[in-house]
């Protein structure tokens, strides 16, 4: 049986275990928020994980989620399960069941998915074997086989089923501007822009047709001035060398948390700096995404009324500046409901009580966010495809 038969049928098994969700879960609000990106030329999706080994199931085992992107969403990002210390958690050897559970449900539910991320340049965050790796006597060999190996294998696993990929992910240090160093930006002899350009070349090369991706976490509040700074000059550098990428992955972790020199705060932005921001990325020529929405509560004080209406506004007003770029195409969110978010692990609020980041609260039920977002949607200008 040749490989993409054998893919696709354990794609179609994959879907199979996760059968249409019952009448009896509630339905999504109409029309649904892909519909209305869709009126402009893009999408509207969510991240969607099936939970670590040993950690449970995730939100993908939760129906009430599985129910809700369906009804809600145009694609899907996997939360971590394309990230190199799943995929290859030992050298040389691949695991895309995970991954491929998510596409085969998502392509059941007629909905797509994308790429996150084949490389995180973090220190932190390669596998155990990667950061202990003997490089020996030609280290920038060696380096260069294990980046290459591995773009080339997962991104030739799923070909044209994922047409756009976070290539890279944070390379740029947020509190110095500067570029992350790593064993691979090491043993290349220092140099992380190598590592990025490698990267993306081969990623090129091995699905030539697929949108690439710079993805990093800077934003509008107070304290990112030197994050912007990097990744302007980062993105500047991959332009004159001709590196082959093609949008910026804008995160969109908004809200509290932004802020280096209080991170409790909640409010704060710069407009003007960011539009300035914005418009030197798009000046370059480069698209634009907003990857992993969602609005950090953790500053606001006040019941949960009051708490919703905030992040709603302040939701807003940030969407509707990202979507008067009509280089701004697909928007995901970092997940859809309260309870899965990824943000009840980072440091609580004062209150003790559950942030509240998302479209649905944690009963599943449509918030004020979730009607910020979709009437940021119904009044932004179509976007302009390069």
């Amino acid at each position: 049986m040749d490989p993409t038969r054998r893919q696709a049928l354990a794609l179609g098994a994959a879907a199979a275990a996760f059968p249409a969700t019952a009448a009896s879960l509630p339905a999504t609000p109409k029309p649904s928020l892909n519909a209305l990106a869709r009126r402009g030329g893009r999408r509207f999706g969510s991240a969607v994980g099936t939970g670590w080994p040993g950690r449970g199931g995730g939100a993908f085992a939760d129906p009430r989620y599985r129910r809700i992107v369906e009804g809600e969403c145009g694609l899907i990002v996997p939360e971590n399960e394309l990230k190199w210390s799943w995929v290859q958690p030992r050298p040389g050897v691949f695991d895309f069941a995970a991954a491929d559970r998510l596409l085969g449900w998502a392509s059941a539910h007629g909905m797509a998915m994308r790429g996150h991320n084949l490389v995180w340049h973090h220190p932190h965050w390669w596998p155990a074997w990667v950061t202990s790796h003997d490089f020996g006597a030609r280290p920038a060999s060696e380096a260069e086989r294990l980046l290459t190996t591995h773009i080339d294998t997962v991104c030739r696993r799923y070909g044209a089923r994922i047409a756009s990929w976070d290539v890279i992910n944070e390379a740029v240090d947020a509190g110095t501007g500067e570029m992350r160093e790593t064993v691979f930006s090491r043993a290349m002899g220092g140099r992380p822009d190598d590592v990025l350009d490698l990267a993306f070349r081969t990623a090129r090369a091995a699905v030539p047709h697929c949108q690439l991706v710079y993805n990093d976490y800077m934003s509008w509040e107070p304290g990112n001035e030197k994050h912007r700074a990097g990744v302007l000059r980062l993105l500047e550098r991959l332009r004159k060398r001709g590196t082959p990428v093609d949008a910026l992955g804008v995160q969109s972790h908004i809200g509290s948390g932004n802020n280096p020199g209080d991170p409790s705060i909640f409010g704060p932005h710069d407009e003007g700096a960011w539009r300035r921001f914005l418009d030197e990325v798009t000046g370059m020529g480069y698209q634009l995404l907003i990857t992993e929405f969602d609005v950090n509560d953790r500053g606001i004080v006040g019941d949960a009324a009051a708490r919703d209406r905030a992040v709603a506004d302040y939701a807003k007003a940030y969407l509707d500046l990202m979507l008067s770029y009509r280089q701004l195409g697909d928007i995901l969110a970092w997940g859809m409901t309260d309870d899965r978010s990824w943000l009840q692990e980072r440091p609580g609020r004062a209150d003790g009580r559950p942030k509240r980041p998302c479209p649905y609260d944690a009963q599943g039920r449509p918030k004020p966010l979730r009607a910020a977002i979709a009437a940021a949607l119904a009044h932004a200008p179509s976007r302009h495809r390069a």
